[in-house]
């Protein structure tokens, strides 16, 4: 914490006559250290920095504090009037030249880049951008306008609560992850109280837990709650920023999940999910900022130093090298832009107890603007003490050249694996030729994954998340229907590998609703059998739709919130999730810390693939023309463990197999049949002729 020994002896006054002192350049954001606070800014190009003090609504200004002293591009100043609950902001000096990369307009209010809460309130007026709207000049022209009553402000607090340290460390192996949005989950279960519905605390709900509990989730992982902004022309179309891919402030909690303090809510919410076991996992945009393109507003890092901030065209600064698709990409290859993501980082993990992060389109942040494996963000997460325990998750892709880097990151990471989901889909959609394929994903990926020390947890295996699809919707839909977005139906993925089983939609065909309730539990049954680490959407258990809406970012509403009514009903698939939960905590092999070795040297199976006769596989039977049928034997880590037997069939018929040898295993129990209610109490002894249904997984387990 900042001290007073840092201070210089002399002080100075501010306008309104009170005492200011110099302060010093660290910590950057504003610390309050008991008696008074201190005020740093990074800026490398502004010629003046400016603090403003507003009362307690943030509507009226109530002191301007030039401050003077600058160290290695830090602006500094020390106020010893100034304590927690003070609203404030900067106004940025220096030169407005859009084609040299330089946006500074002093006529516009930002907040702190190390704000950790903002007050006031935010609404959108054309004062925000930096330049005339409506003008020939486009952003080549200068905006005299103050935008302060239209501003957050950022909010002095105090620093001195560090979080109770009692994360749950669930090691990796024995991670679920279940990916929801922090109102979307909750909005819509009637078991929760209609004041907590949609806010951080009705995540930690009894109710809640419970369901969590059951579905065997280690990991809740949340999308973004870092503070966003409603994008302007949603708000035109009556629609909000939904998802919060929308990034206003990399400190703060997003204020309108909580109905009283942001900051206690989901700490409180925090704890209450480490006391049931249950990590949190936080989706963090560090790739770009709520600013967008040359023609966006100035808000913060663009008013404060955009050269420095954001990466710009090489042969025209007045544009954005936009790698994100938003419109800007933040650049830290800065040190300073890094440095504020690490801070970032380290303040959730210290401030909040959180056990780790999902970087949205990681590629980004690993640019130089080429992509590094051995960037500065990457090496400086390597060696992060702080970090050194938090689950580190890469979504690792962006739209930018040479943006796809699925596999390309170092050990300590693990990564979405596109492969293993667009494989599954395609298999169990009937899609033939996929069996080494099918045989690839379902044992960790290896081609991608098993280098430099890398384990098969490097593989956060996935069939949906927010992005695309529901799991109900992949069965039920062969396009999207995205015209409630307002965009003719051009938005989302347009390659969405699903199929509708026979009708577009809503069906009462019984036949039908059977085959799409079948090809969910196949996909959940795979998830949880795969090596690696599954992640389940929020709602998939329970047949939740999005009627075919394939990119819901801008629907707050119940096209985007989970629908709870199927619980309880036969689209309920709650307990065989928790079954399959049981089967990968009692058997090791699922969750494996290490690759499979096929053959071992004494002449063993790790992992034994067959033949629907039992007979093991031979290169003719891997390129057997449009084989829709994997089956094989999984070892316990222990002579002593009982093996599985895991069979998918995707043909759309019969197919008869006979139950392998196994040494100390002459018979077989059935623990999964989705083609039947359950499992099937059936003789299972080796030699014997057993049915499986067309499009189906079957798992037996060895019995002595």
């Amino acid at each position: 914490m900042f001290s007073h020994r840092l201070l210089p002896s002399f002080s100075f006054l501010s306008p309104n006559g009170k005492k200011s002192a110099a302060g010093a350049p660290y910590p950057l954001g504003a610390t309050w250290d008991g008696r008074g606070t201190n005020f740093a800014l990074f800026s490398a190009n502004a010629t003046k920095v400016e603090l403003c003090l507003f009362d307690r609504d943030g509507r009226r200004e109530t002191e301007r504090v030039i401050l003077n002293e600058r160290t290695d591009d830090v602006w500094h100043v020390y106020l010893p009037h100034v304590g927690p609950g003070q609203l404030y902001g900067y106004r940025v000096h220096g030169p407005y030249e859009p084609g040299s990369g330089h946006r500074f307009n002093p006529n516009k209010l930002l907040i702190d880049p190390y704000s950790k809460q903002l007050g006031g309130h935010f609404s959108w007026n054309d004062a925000h951008f930096a330049y005339r709207t409506g003008s020939k000049q486009q952003d080549l022209s200068f905006d005299k306008r103050d935008n302060a009553r239209f501003m957050y402000k950022s909010v002095v607090v105090d620093n001195a609560y560090t979080g109770s340290n009692h994360r749950p460390h669930v090691p990796w192996e024995d991670t679920v992850i279940y990916e929801a949005h922090v109102k979307g989950i909750t909005h819509q279960r009637t078991d929760i109280s209609d004041g907590l519905r949609g806010t951080y605390r009705a995540l930690s709900d009894p109710a809640m837990i419970a369901h969590l509990r059951k579905l065997g989730v280690t990991a809740i992982e949340l999308l973004p709650v870092h503070s966003f902004l409603n994008d302007r022309h949603l708000l035109d179309r009556n629609l909000t920023n939904y998802w919060g891919y929308n990034t206003f402030s990399f400190f703060t909690p997003e204020a309108r999940y909580s109905n009283g303090s942001e900051v206690n809510d989901f700490r409180g919410t925090i704890a209450a999910l480490h006391d049931a076991g249950i990590e949190v996992i936080l989706d963090v945009v560090y790739n770009h900022t709520c600013e967008g393109n040359h023609m966006g507003p100035t808000l913060c890092y663009r008013g404060i130093d955009n050269a420095s901030y954001y990466w710009l065209m090489p042969d025209d600064a007045r544009y954005y090298d936009d790698f994100t698709g938003t419109g800007n990409s933040l650049k830290l290859a800065h040190p300073r832009v890094l440095q504020m993501v690490m801070d970032s980082l380290r303040h959730w993990v210290e401030a909040y107890q959180v056990d780790g992060f999902r970087f949205d389109l990681a590629s980004t942040l690993a640019r130089g603007p080429a992509f590094d494996r051995n960037a500065p963000f990457l090496t400086a997460v390597r060696q992060d003490p702080v970090l050194a325990n938090v689950k580190m998750i890469a979504e690792p892709w962006d739209v930018g050249m040479g943006g796809y880097q699925v596999g390309g990151f170092p050990n300590g990471w693990s990564e979405w694996n596109d492969i293993y989901r667009r494989t599954l889909r395609r298999f169990w959609r009937g899609d033939g030729d996929l069996i080494g394929d099918i045989a690839h994903a379902m044992t960790g990926s290896s081609v991608q994954f098993q280098h430099d020390g890398r384990s098969p947890r490097a593989s956060i295996n996935h069939v949906t998340v927010h992005d695309g699809f529901t799991l109900a919707d992949l069965y039920s839909y062969d396009g999207k229907h995205n015209e409630a977005n307002g965009e003719d139906n051009r938005d989302g993925s347009d390659d969405n590998v699903s199929t509708n089983c026979g009708v577009e939609g809503p069906t009462d065909d019984p036949a039908i609703l059977e085959l799409r309730r079948t090809l969910r539990r196949n996909q959940l049954a795979s998830l949880y059998l795969a090596q690696g680490i599954p992640l389940v959407l929020a709602g998939d258990e329970v047949g939740n739709s999005q009627g075919g809406n394939n990119n819901t970012y801008c629907q707050d509403n119940e096209i985007g919130w989970v629908d709870w009514s199927a619980l309880g009903t036969d689209d309920d698939l709650t307990d065989f999730v928790g079954t399959l939960a049981k089967i990968r905590q009692q058997y090791p092999q699922v969750r494996q810390n290490k690759w499979l070795e096929g053959k071992r040297a004494d002449g063993t199976h790790d992992v034994l693939w067959l033949t629907p006769g039992a007979t093991e596989m031979t290169d003719e039977d891997w390129n057997f023309p449009d084989g829709k049928f994997v089956c094989y034997i999984l070892a316990g880590p222990k002579a002593s463990d009982p093996p599985l037997y895991i069979i998918l069939n995707g043909a759309d018929h019969d197919v008869e197999v006979i139950f392998p040898a196994w040494e100390g295993a002459p018979k077989w129990e059935n623990l999964i049949d989705t083609g039947n209610d359950g499992p099937q109490d059936i003789p299972g002894d080796t030699g014997s002729p057993w049915t499986i249904k067309p499009r189906s997984i079957v798992v037996f387990a060895g019995q002595s």
